[in-house]
């Protein structure tokens, strides 16, 4: 089938997703529609497919026309966890969403995973765009993107690091990280969700009992915890230390949210320290997951670095201008 066939495309279910088989999408990728979470509407996608460095197929959700915005979703999320940001961006920019290939669904984990292979992922979609990317990452997907940035800084514009949990001064799981394996493997999850919002992720008290108490939370832990495991060894697979990043001369936003965990705060501090182009935005109000509670405060910071990376006139340009 030929863009611009009159030929009806054909309209596959595949789990919660529906694919509309390609027409031929500009782009090389192909359409589909998908139920939002957000809306329950029908909303067409483009997606791309890219070959990473070790010849594994990686996946991006492709929306909007502009300069390339590329997002890098976080630990034990999807590329829809980006969903209530997308309208603030994709009236003047073309933001393409990496799906991290550790937490694609029924996906197996390679024992080789590391921040290296993560890296190697997203340059291979940045290089499907025609010119150089914002690179906006959250969480372990903002440490992706400042490895990503490392290897290659002239593909990128400029880059968006929302709370990325380097191991500044410590390891991020270390002992803790262990601890949690032997809970599981002891067959007791809740001890293992209990050991990671605690001892890894630093959540406040209330809320790592209020999770451990949720069967749902715990239900949908188990179902992503090979894939936060691998996660968490990739950033303590970096090693301690911030000084490789000191020769790092990319344009770039630390945002962190002032009721976020002082150990990720801590971190943030210390790699602005370290890299010689870069500003903190702090969010008032805000925690580890504005891109949930306040998407249009955070698309607010993206579509700043924006203008910064690409210029003037799309720095003064508001949504909807």
């Amino acid at each position: 089938m030929t863009a611009g066939s009159a030929e009806t495309p054909r309209l596959v279910l595949r789990g919660r997703w529906w694919l509309l088989r390609p027409v031929g999408h500009p782009r090389g990728g192909h359409g589909r529609l998908i139920t939002t979470p957000r809306n329950r509407t029908l909303v067409r996608v483009a997606e791309l497919l890219a070959t990473s460095a070790d010849g594994v197929p990686v996946t991006a959700l492709d929306d909007g026309e502009g300069p390339p915005v590329l997002l890098v979703h976080g630990g034990g999320e999807s590329a829809t966890a980006w969903d209530a940001v997308l309208p603030s961006l994709t009236d003047a920019f073309r933001v393409v969403r990496v799906v991290r290939r550790i937490y694609v669904p029924g996906a197996a984990v390679a024992p080789t995973h590391s921040m290296s292979v993560e890296a190697a992922d997203v340059l291979a979609v940045a290089g499907l765009l025609d010119r150089p990317v914002l690179l906006v990452g959250h969480s372990s997907g903002a440490v992706a993107a400042l490895e990503a940035a490392v290897r290659a800084p002239g593909r990128l514009a400029g880059l968006v690091l929302y709370e990325p949990p380097l191991p500044t001064r410590a390891l991020v799981g270390g002992e803790a990280a262990r601890r949690a394996r032997e809970a599981l493997a002891a067959g007791d999850p809740r001890e293992a969700l209990r050991i990671h919002l605690r001892d890894i992720a630093h959540e406040p008290p209330e809320r790592v009992g209020r999770l451990t108490a949720a069967q749902r939370a715990r239900d949908t832990f188990a179902s992503k915890v090979a894939a936060g495991l691998a996660d968490i060894a990739a950033l303590d697979g970096l090693g301690v230390g911030v000084d490789r990043f000191r020769g790092l001369h990319v344009p770039t936003t630390l945002v962190e949210g002032d009721r976020s965990p002082a150990r990720l705060r801590e971190r943030l501090a210390d790699l602005a320290a370290a890299l010689p182009d870069a500003r903190v935005v702090t969010l008032p109000g805000q925690g580890h997951d504005t891109h949930r509670t306040a998407p249009g405060t955070l698309a607010a910071v993206i579509r700043e670095a924006a203008g910064r990376a690409f210029g003037r006139g799309l720095r003064e340009q508001g949504p909807g201008a």
